[in-house]
């Protein structure tokens, strides 16, 4: 069983596996030291399980884009899934017909190879032969979707696709023309030998009626669609379609509890090729939504790095960014953007203190805090008061005694500086801030800024529990430590980037509001939050452009008419109350206000 136009679809395949095996052997080779711990210990952990359900749901179903968009998903899983069980039922087929062996590509060839080899007599044949019709229709509307998104993306619910560079466009045409060679290939077997399910019979009916029946064309027909795959599958390791394999080994190592770090990694190697390039960060992006900017968001990020940089975009699409994390929980793949953003910054900033620096936080020293609470206001609490003078409030209604760490206003998390790339300054801060309060003895670390909650809870690896002071309230309400008057007041919630997004604080916060007022939703919240405008992760928009942004987040706010917008966040509410009349207020600040006294 064997003939020369498979020599393509060989020579592809074999490429493909050379290749993708000497890339995924050095990218695992190149795991940091933790990494390689962690996938070491939990291999053969039961956490394989859960990773091939998220495997051939996100892989296969698609089920996260489906969430985005009905039709989109349906696109994606028609061609995904429907693929899979064409090689799947063409391998049992191939089994059924060939049950003392045959060569692989035998399945994928299959129609061609029955007419011309013995056939052991199968009964389900017939009815694998329709199903095959079947699936290979089901393919088809996946195509056709595909083929409209490219001129009218709005009806799969996307404003912006993506831009792919001539390698990806050569691949994607191969792609889509094995499918219709595939069924020409076939028909016109079947115009000969009258093999095939419904579909491809009525092909091959159609080829005789054209007087199209010959050996010659069917033999052209086939060495086509043996070269379409081919192509595809010798391109698919340089393009973005290396993501059909790599996105599978990307959920196991992240199962195993692998993540990202701010120093480039063979784990990084393998989120920069789990994009699909899919487009869908686009629209969610606040500089694309307000500002119109479409190319640089977290897909040409990737894009650029994977490209080795080629026409060094990577620094100022690096820069030209919120740090929002809101392209990060629209991804579909579910690729931490926010480490890659900070690696390449880190690659081009040039370091702001000599070894010696940092002088200044060596005349800090711990407070002798047992039994109290550390309580860090952060940089941006200090510029809006009324959040720790109301915080301090709230401890001295609940009887806690407590430690305020940066009272003097001299230190900061590290996190701005994290952001920016000067990885070393911020670790130098860390290190002392981390001395201090493991010297304090203090009991729990409790902060009001987001930004600061994210570094203290994520980078600090601290031995004592850390809060925002939203789930620190709602623990106090909770336990009956402090009394809230509830008002008729209507108050909508602004979800901050950091505490949302960031750490995935989202209920206590609006449970807070909820003692105090009436919460009422607003129509982009939680997930779908929209930033500020005012976060210290871009460096490269201006003021107004900032304002832009600020603005549509407070539209949304606003629509539903609420006496007051409620946040958790310093900055936030600094940009919604700059040059305009919205009644802001921090969430500790409404409570100090409503505070019954015991």
């Amino acid at each position: 069983m064997f003939s020369l136009f498979v020599i393509p679809f060989c020579l592809g395949v074999l490429a493909l596996l050379a290749i993708s095996v000497i890339k995924y052997y050095n990218w695992i080779k190149g795991f940091d030291r933790m990494q390689q711990t962690l996938v070491r210990k939990n291999i053969l952990s039961w956490k394989f399980l859960p990773a091939i359900w998220e495997m051939f749901r996100e892989c296969l179903l698609h089920w996260r884009i489906t969430k985005h968009n009905v039709v989109l998903g349906y696109m994606h899983r028609s061609l995904a899934f429907g693929w899979f069980l064409l090689i799947v039922v063409g391998a049992v087929q191939a089994v059924l017909a060939y049950p003392n062996g045959h060569p692989l590509y035998v399945g994928i060839f299959f129609n061609f190879f029955e007419p011309h080899h013995p056939v052991a007599p199968n009964a389900a044949l017939p009815f694998m032969a329709n199903l095959m019709d079947a699936l290979l229709l089901y393919v088809f509307t996946g195509l056709t979707l595909a083929m409209v998104k490219m001129f009218w993306s709005k009806l799969l619910g996307m404003k912006r696709t993506t831009r792919h560079n001539m390698t990806d466009r050569v691949a994607k045409f191969a792609l889509w023309c094995i499918f219709p060679l595939r069924l020409l290939a076939e028909g016109a077997t079947s115009a000969l030998y009258h093999n095939g399910g419904f579909l491809v019979v009525a092909v091959g009916n159609v080829m005789n009626g054209l007087g199209l029946a010959g050996t010659v064309f069917e033999y052209h027909l086939w060495v086509l669609y043996s070269l379409a795959l081919g192509i595809f599958f010798s391109l698919m390791p340089f393009t973005r379609y290396m993501h059909i394999f790599t996105e599978v080994l990307l959920i196991y190592f992240r199962k195993m509890g692998l993540r990202d770090n701010d120093k480039k990694s063979g784990y990084t190697m393998f989120e920069l090729s789990a994009c699909s390039r899919c487009g869908i960060c686009i629209d969610g992006c606040p500089i694309n939504r307000e500002l119109g900017v479409t190319d640089i968001q977290g897909v040409y990020l990737l894009q650029a790095i994977r490209n080795k940089d080629l026409r060094n975009r990577a620094e100022s699409i690096a820069n030209m960014c919120m740090v929002c994390g809101r392209c990060s929980a629209e991804c579909p793949v579910g690729i931490d953007l926010e480490p890659i953003r900070r690696q390449v910054r880190a690659e081009r900033v040039k370091a702001i203190d000599n070894p010696d620096g940092l002088q200044y936080l060596k005349s800090l020293h711990h407070f002798n805090a047992v039994g109290r609470v550390a309580y860090f206001a952060g940089c941006m609490s200090h510029l809006t008061p009324g959040i720790p003078e109301a915080m301090e409030q709230i401890f001295r209604a609940a009887g806690q005694s407590y430690w305020y760490m940066d009272e003097e206003g001299t230190v900061c998390c590290g996190r701005p500086l994290q952001q920016q790339g000067l990885v070393r300054e911020a670790q130098a801060l860390r290190d002392r801030n981390k001395s201090m309060i493991k010297k304090s003895k203090a009991t729990m670390l409790m902060t009001s800024c987001p930004i600061c909650y994210q570094s203290f809870s994520k980078d600090y690896k601290l031995d004592i529990p850390v809060m925002h002071h939203s789930q620190y309230i709602d623990m106090l309400l909770k336990t009956g430590k402090i009394k809230v008057e509830h008002s008729d007041m209507r108050v909508t919630y602004h979800d901050p980037c950091e505490l949302g997004r960031g750490c995935g604080v989202y209920d206590e916060p609006r449970r807070v509001v909820a003692a105090a007022a009436t919460l009422i939703p607003t129509h982009e919240e939680r997930e779908k939050s929209l930033c500020c405008g005012y976060n210290l992760g871009n460096i490269s928009i201006d003021g107004s452009q900032q304002q832009l942004i600020r603005d549509a987040a407070l539209r949304n706010l606003m629509e539903p008419n609420p006496d007051m917008i409620a946040t958790a966040c310093p900055m936030c509410k600094k940009a919604m109350t700059r040059g305009n009349n919205a009644q802001v207020n921090d969430i500790a600040e409404i409570i100090a206000k409503q505070l019954i006294e015991n």
